[in-house]
């Protein structure tokens, strides 16, 4: 019997420094740089995922260049897919008035706005929940027939698409939390048939 896998990886350390104080506005600003930017030079690739990925019959990533550039020193190799529908989910930043905290401090708070309903115009939580539904079956096509699927992505989307992976029957058989380059790999026979 055949086994399906998809690794879910999150990016490198990105090269946007988190050392900075922001109102909520700054916040926004820094978030798209932030969007836009690139990974830290000379990043160590944890061994296991670096192993697991080598082995990869296809490489996948968000569209963000942070992703990209994970994708392509994690496998050694461009992503044979790059889909939007990977990015984060929103983070949009309370108005807190003229208060300045760092970014991780404005994702924690934003986070929570987020997943208690307020979204400012952005994406939704359950948008999101739906678009990490809808990736989930593109994925699962890719994994088919036993092949090993490596996707390079983000923290909180990855996180929604391990839950709506194990819906579908995937089981988790590794992770290592939500820092940067931690991973979730999920296993599911290939006849799998969905009850």
């Amino acid at each position: 019997m055949s086994i399906d896998t998809i690794i879910i990886a999150r990016h490198g350390k990105p090269a946007l420094s988190r050392k900075v104080k922001l109102t909520w506005r700054e916040y926004r600003l820094w978030w798209k740089e932030y969007d836009k930017g690139g990974l830290e030079a000379e990043q160590k690739i944890p061994k296991r995922l670096k192993t697991w990925t080598m082995k990869a019959d296809v490489v996948i990533s968000s569209s963000l260049r942070r992703a990209i550039e994970s994708a392509e020193l994690a496998s050694g190799r461009a992503p044979d897919f790059t889909y939007d529908e990977l990015i984060e989910a929103a983070l949009p930043s309370p108005y807190l008035g003229p208060l300045k905290i760092r970014p991780k401090s404005w994702g924690t708070w934003s986070r929570i706005v987020w997943y208690c309903g307020w979204s400012d115009g952005m994406e939704s939580h359950g948008d999101a929940r739906a678009r990490a539904n809808a990736m989930c079956d593109v994925l699962a096509d890719h994994a088919k027939d036993g092949k090993i699927i490596y996707v390079s992505g983000h923290g909180w989307f990855n996180r929604m698409l391990k839950g709506s992976l194990m819906k579908r029957g995937w089981k988790c058989k590794s992770q290592n939390g939500d820092l940067h380059w931690s991973h979730r790999r999920l296993e599911r026979p290939s006849n799998y048939i969905a009850k």
